[in-house]
């Protein structure tokens, strides 16, 4: 097997019990959810009727993408706020194949990228089926997750070629101020690094006082934006993401030229999605509205339960579809994780799954059912507020 791929392929523990609940037959409330197909959202009957399109008939292989997807990329930016040209578009399968395509229009064998800490674990997965090496910058938390700047300079190296953001981060649901961005792109700048910006969940903000910005108004570096139709629409089975690049029109040309070459020894988006892409934007705005009810109702729910347990509290969260509990030390976070799944029948992430430095946290999701959603939080609260009698 190759050394890229993990040694070591034992289930986890949590994992473990949550298969021997399953196969006893116990139903087990899911706080981890992410799907947003499997929350009870209401999808248009009629929104997968493009697919069937007759234009979807005819292969017409472009490296980016058919201009009429990238088109509709474009548009939907422009309800962002954003005009990203439609030739500085590049359509993926999803934002995981969009990072494998980077990594290897950006990087040699050994070369690293910046990635954030705590942050979504699928980066280092990532990273190492390119033979890339990502290295952590440290999120601080003092009332909100700010960028550590002096530990992320202390990370880049010769072999150092991009900096990646989350905005929201997944799962402290922290956007990315402006000020940051303004360092971020005075920082980029100076050591000729690309500035990737993964916005999928740009759609949904929770703070409304945050003004949410982008990295690509930081127009005198390279940047990209990272998006799909998983998270701005919640059709993660429709395979579609994209990649909007920004910078200096110098600069932008030959990376498109060089990306293009990438793109087209895959081109790996099938074409009925992209003839249905214009249709899936505008019907797809009545789910992207209905998951940002639920988030807001949910988290509305969760700081409610929280006033009445002093001793656990719920992060302050900007946006995306995550909350993140402080929880009490009174056990390890997996010992406490296997708990409320043997115990309360209630599956939680634990914060070491994102790179959380200390303990303890729990990481649950927004998008779930309001009625489990809040027996689920009921039960995590009873658990994690009283000290482990076991020992």
């Amino acid at each position: 097997m190759a050394s890229r791929l993990p040694s070591n392929l034992t289930l986890n523990a949590a994992t473990r019990a949550l298969a021997t609940l399953r196969d006893r037959g116990v139903a087990v409330i899911d706080l981890t959810e992410s799907n947003p197909t499997r929350v009870g959202l209401r999808y248009p009957r009629d929104l997968l009727a493009p697919l069937s399109d007759p234009a979807s008939l005819l292969y017409d292989p472009q490296p980016l993408g058919l201009p009429t997807a990238r088109e509709a990329v474009s548009q939907d930016f422009e309800r962002r706020g954003l005009a990203v040209p439609t030739e500085r578009i590049g359509l993926t399968a999803s934002t995981s194949e969009a990072y494998s395509l980077l990594f290897k229009l950006l990087c040699d064998a050994g070369d690293s990228v910046l990635v954030p800490r705590p942050s979504y674990p699928l980066f280092e997965h990532l990273t190492v089926l390119e033979s890339v090496v990502a290295k952590p910058y440290r999120l601080d938390h003092h009332g909100a997750w700010r960028i550590d700047f002096d530990d992320l300079e202390s990370s880049i190296d010769d072999g150092t070629r991009a900096v990646l953001v989350v905005s929201p981060n997944n799962p402290t649901g922290s956007f990315l101020p402006e000020h940051d961005l303004e360092a971020l792109a005075r920082l980029c700048g100076s050591r000729d690094l690309m500035l990737i910006g993964d916005e999928v969940f740009a759609d949904y903000r929770l703070e409304r006082t945050v003004v949410p910005t982008s990295v690509l108004r930081a127009t005198d570096v390279l940047t990209c934006s990272l998006g799909g139709l998983s998270k701005s629409v919640g059709l993660p089975q429709l395979k579609l993401g994209w990649i909007a690049f920004g910078g200096p029109a110098s600069r932008v040309a030959p990376l498109m030229a060089s990306y293009e070459i990438v793109a087209d020894s895959y081109l790996s988006v099938s074409t009925p999605v992209q003839v249905a892409l214009p249709w899936l934007f505008d019907r797809g705005a009545s789910i992207r509205a209905q998951i940002q009810s639920r988030l807001e109702r949910n988290l509305e729910s969760l700081r409610q339960a929280v006033r009445e347990v002093p001793t656990i509290s719920a992060l302050e969260v900007e946006g995306g579809w995550s909350a993140v509990l402080k929880v009490p030390s009174f056990r390890t976070e997996e010992q406490l994780v296997l708990s409320l799944l043997a115990d309360d029948h209630v599956l939680v992430h634990p914060g070491y799954f994102f790179d959380f430095e200390h303990e303890a946290y729990l990481v649950i999701s927004l998008i779930v059912e309001p009625g489990v959603f809040d027996r689920g939080v009921a039960r995590i609260l009873a658990r994690a507020a009283q000290p482990d009698q076991t020992g």
